[in-house]
């Protein structure tokens, strides 16, 4: 009962009722928020910690910036899903019309601020690209892999601008995108807004993801497991957070010797061998169900899709010691 009072007691302010409708569209830095309340910061930081201490908006930090959204369980899910039935008066209406013209003005400024991001690392990035196969020959393999296979609570590790997250939501029932840099999931968070199914935006890092143990149904690694100085540990620590049976793609070079990547792109491996994956994988739990490799251009991609092992699967022929040796 407690509770429902805190709920009830926080809804009972009109800013607060208005933070509440925009919240329900997207996700919200406190700064966005002001910009369309057209209220001070601490103004409405204040009324953020209230929602926030009854339970109705958690609090999620990337870099300097903290985004905000409404909590998905427990009563004030369901409250909250009632909004658009709400009886609001024709003045509290046109506010919330007034709100969401505001608020497509911050979409507008989001995109800018991909747009100049794209545009300042284009030549790097084209760079790199032309190295290798086109990336929509490179989906469509990743797409073909993972076909028929439960997606369920999809973990894109690495997500960038979120690419792999919007390719794969049509089929997922869940996604969450992971990024250690706070500009990269900012540019996905524009990408990612109208997907068609949930998607959470995570700051963290390869090698300690902020994810419980076993609650994830499948894993992308994308071409960002060049950038560990220990992709042994980045595949257990992707391992962890896998379900039994479920699959772990990992898509990126074959080993090659552009040492530029190093500099151009502070690649700290210039690609994998299926030995040394095989080795990772089977060291972290994971039996390799599938490798492809795609010619074309100077670097050549490879896709290695693993699955975790559940109770009922049998040890591999070949023992720990020679994967081992083989992934040295």
């Amino acid at each position: 009962m407690s509770e429902l009072i805190d709920i009830f007691r926080a809804l009972a302010d009109p800013t607060r009722l208005r933070v509440v409708a925009l919240l329900r569209e997207m996700e919200l830095a406190i700064g966005e928020l002001a910009i369309v309340l057209d209220q001070s910061q601490p103004r409405v930081s204040r009324h953020v910690r209230i929602l926030v201490e009854a339970g109705i908006v958690e609090r999620r930090r990337e870099g300097s910036w903290v985004f905000l959204r409404i909590t998905a369980a427990g009563p004030v899910a369901e409250i909250i899903g009632q909004a658009e039935k709400w009886p609001f008066s024709a003045r509290e209406t046109r506010v919330i019309a007034h709100d969401a013209r505001r608020l497509a003005a911050v979409r507008d400024d989001r995109a800018a601020a991909a747009e100049r991001y794209f545009a300042e690392h284009a030549a790097e990035w084209d760079a790199i690209r032309s190295r290798h196969i086109a990336e929509s020959e490179v989906e469509a393999a990743m797409l073909a892999m993972m076909h028929n296979r439960r997606l369920g609570h999809l973990l894109d590790i690495g997500t960038g601008t979120g690419r792999m997250a919007e390719i794969f939501a049509p089929t997922a029932r869940r996604i969450t995108a992971l990024d250690r840099s706070p500009e990269m999931l900012r540019i996905a968070r524009t990408k990612l807004e109208r997907q068609p199914v949930p998607v959470d935006l995570l700051q963290g890092d390869f090698l300690d993801l902020p994810v419980a143990d076993a609650s994830v149904d499948s894993i992308v690694i994308h071409q960002a497991l060049h950038f560990a100085h220990e992709p042994d540990r980045v595949i257990a620590e992707a391992s962890r957070v896998l379900r039994g049976g479920g699959h772990l793609l990992v898509v990126d070079f074959a080993p090659h010797e552009d040492e530029e990547l190093r500099a151009l792109a502070a690649h700290a491996r210039l690609g994998f061998s299926d030995a040394q994956i095989r080795g990772w994988f089977a060291s972290a739990g994971l039996l390799l169900e599938n490798t492809e490799t795609l010619e074309g251009g100077e670097l050549a991609v490879k896709l290695w899709l693993g699955r975790r092992r559940s109770d009922e699967d049998q040890s591999p022929v070949a023992g720990d010691g020679q994967s081992k040796r083989l992934a040295a």
